[in-house]
């Protein structure tokens, strides 16, 4: 099955990107009247047949569409500290895009080592997992912000934040139920400190523990997102 990514249709015919193009005719070398899927990142699935072959501009002509393909029934957000080494936040980006996310929220907070990312680089693994998945729905991966901005966003749903220090936490599993939006903050990887959880706290944030074992952000934040899946299944 060859998935393209096809944000802007809004026709039954539609001509892939250069990139797109050049993939489906050079690489996979695909021809007039092979049928290909299209995936608009919103839920849209299309089957297609190729018209023109062309590889800078090939033309595909839609014969059946799908609305909400896939559709979960929870939302998903997770804000999460990147890590130093780019590649293993850039892998969390790819897992988390399998299992199921709709949201992204890159922050640094005091103990961050990263605060610069490229939203283009992270976007295109974001969309190359998307169509590896057979997803219709791209999560939004927003630009990073600053844990304080991050504290007051105005988001619907459960707000929870993952730390390893000893409290009264509850379990991931246990804290969230069906069908309901959730927040989920993993830090970085020194942690949050004691200031910035009581903040958090402070602005209806409940604290959740995701197993006895000291876990890397990326493996951490795999274990949030794939427990939420299990939850919801």
């Amino acid at each position: 099955m060859h998935i393209f990514y096809t944000p802007d249709i809004n026709s039954k015919e539609y001509v892939l990107s250069e990139e797109e193009s050049k993939h489906c005719t050079r690489v996979l070398r695909l021809k007039e009247q092979d049928t290909v899927y299209l995936v608009d990142g919103v839920g849209g699935f299309y089957s297609a047949r190729i018209l023109d072959a062309n590889p800078k501009r090939c033309k595909v002509i839609v014969y059946q569409s799908i609305k909400e393909f896939g559709k979960r029934n929870y939302t998903l957000t997770m804000a999460v500290a990147p890590t130093k080494s780019l590649e293993r936040f850039e892998w969390f980006l790819e897992k988390a895009t399998e299992i199921g996310i709709d949201r992204i929220i890159p922050f640094f907070s005091q103990q961050s080592e990263r605060k610069i990312i490229k939203l283009d680089r992270l976007n295109k693994i974001i969309e190359s997992a998307m169509k590896q998945s057979k997803s219709a729905y791209h999560p939004v991966l927003q630009d990073i912000c600053s844990f304080k901005e991050l504290i007051n966003f105005d988001i619907k749903g459960k707000k929870l934040i993952a730390h390893c220090f000893e409290s009264e936490k509850i379990s991931l599993k246990n804290a969230i139920e069906k069908s309901e939006s959730v927040l989920i903050l993993i830090g970085p990887e020194g942690d949050f400190n004691m200031n910035e959880i009581g903040k958090a706290k402070m602005k209806g944030y409940t604290e959740i523990s995701l197993g006895n074992s000291r876990l890397r952000t990326e493996t951490a934040s795999i274990v949030a997102c794939h427990t939420v899946a299990l939850v919801n299944q």
